[in-house]
């Protein structure tokens, strides 16, 4: 029960219901061929286009499907970035996204190795986009290559890739190199004002912390002879191996947001999960009931549910203090209540805001040589943790961080018979 009465989703275009209502349905296109350009996007290319900056940066692209080429359209639409080249695993794709961007066609590279070429054409960052697995790769590659490295999140599924994507950041940092994790939530000014009160005292020592995350399922249709047919469409969201499962894909904006208020990692976690989407076949659960434990006696209950049935997309963090209670979300309304005081505001088109932003302060840290990188930090530990939280949940035990470090283990997907 939600004692204020306050509505826990009301976000105009969620970011699940965006992406199962523009891109599920028509594929990875461009994003011209999706029109998914409001009057809203136009005024903002508008007015980024009488913006002037000291330069422009050569921007690569990899992964150009349907969130991939929406977001290069918003790198776009910015007016800081020169679209210099842009990759993905399907030649028709990066055609596509060429196309809509203004890619020189000798720039639009495809197969497992075109974001090596695409490393090697003249960029100076590069927007990483791909099925997750691919990211401790590719990041590396690009920093090992001196270039500055835009992030989608989760940043890895496996314990190694995570061990990379920090020693990636770090070397980044040591090279003045920026690397910054696109994370939407923790952008938005009404959820940073909440907890900036939570951690000023405004609802006393926070007691427990419960978050959620409820969504539909991603298509997942039956394996076909090439793992290539299940890289389109989101496909690889059911498969923990490419996409680390929807714990780890998904639900990890709600774990963030609840790791926001922890401020460390947790030490160990127990719980449940089964599967429960209609004719599964990839191996991702999709229905969780998992406790996260913190070195100094909080907990954390996350309760994940990815099914078609009818419930509203919603993501929230709920978080009671001992004089009050709070909650931070992707959609609807951020909020604080105290005995002597409180805070209301409605968080709005997070998905589209909050890329916005990152793509703004990409560009700021690039041009003003920010290379602190704090964003890594706190998407490394919130990949750790959903993680440390599925197995635990698959093994329905209780697991420790240590022993997940130490287990180190890492997760292989079967690419053979795909283009090199």
């Amino acid at each position: 029960m939600n004692p204020t009465n306050l509505p826990h989703s009301s976000i105009k275009q969620s970011r699940r219901s965006f992406l199962h209502t523009n891109l599920l349905a028509l594929g990875a296109g461009a994003v011209s061929a999706l029109n998914l350009e409001p009057r809203g996007c136009v005024v903002a290319a508008e007015a980024a286009a009488t913006r002037t900056f000291p330069r422009r940066i050569k921007l690569g692209v990899v992964g150009n499907g349907g969130r991939g080429a929406w977001i290069a359209d918003l790198f776009r639409q910015h007016g800081g970035y020169e679209m210099w080249a842009v990759s993905d695993y399907f030649q028709e794709v990066a055609e596509a996204c060429g196309d809509a961007l203004g890619v020189d066609p000798a720039r639009r590279f495809s197969t497992l190795s075109g974001y090596q070429r695409l490393i090697e054409s003249g960029v100076e960052a590069v927007a990483l986009e791909t099925p997750p697995a691919f990211f401790p790769e590719h990041a590396r590659a690009a920093v090992e290559a001196g270039l500055h490295v835009y992030l989608a999140k989760p940043v890895a599924v496996d314990v190694p890739g995570c061990l990379v994507i920090e020693a990636a950041a770090k070397q980044a940092t040591a090279r003045q190199r920026c690397f910054l994790v696109d994370y939407q939530l923790p952008t938005d000014p009404h959820n940073q004002e909440v907890m900036r009160q939570v951690e000023a005292g405004a609802i006393g020592p926070v007691a427990t912390v419960n978050s959620h995350y409820y969504a539909g399922p991603f298509a997942d249709p039956a394996f076909t002879d090439s793992y290539a047919d299940r890289l389109r469409h989101l496909i690889w969201c059911n498969d923990v191996a490419m996409g680390g499962g929807y714990h780890v894909n998904a639900c990890i904006h709600a774990v963030d947001a609840a790791l926001w208020v922890a401020g460390s990692r947790p030490v160990a976690a127990m719980g449940v999960s089964r599967r429960m989407r209609f004719n599964p076949h990839g191996d991702s659960h999709d229905v969780f009931s998992i406790v996260l434990e913190f070195e100094n006696g909080l907990t954390i209950s996350h309760r994940g549910e990815h099914l078609d049935n009818q419930s509203d997309f919603s993501v929230i963090c709920q978080i009671q203090g001992q004089s009050g209670y709070a909650e931070t979300c992707y959609g609807g309304k951020a909020f604080f209540k105290g005995r002597d005081d409180g805070y209301n505001g409605q968080v709005e088109n997070l998905y589209e805001a909050g890329a916005r932003r990152n793509i703004a302060r990409f560009h700021e840290d690039v041009l003003a040589g920010r290379c602190e990188n704090p964003t890594v930090r706190r998407a490394v530990d919130g990949a750790l943790t959903t993680i440390l939280g599925r197995e635990a949940a698959l093994r329905r035990t209780r697991l420790t961080m240590l022993q997940l470090l130490q287990e180190n283990q890492r997760l292989e997907v079967d690419l053979r018979g795909l283009k090199r």
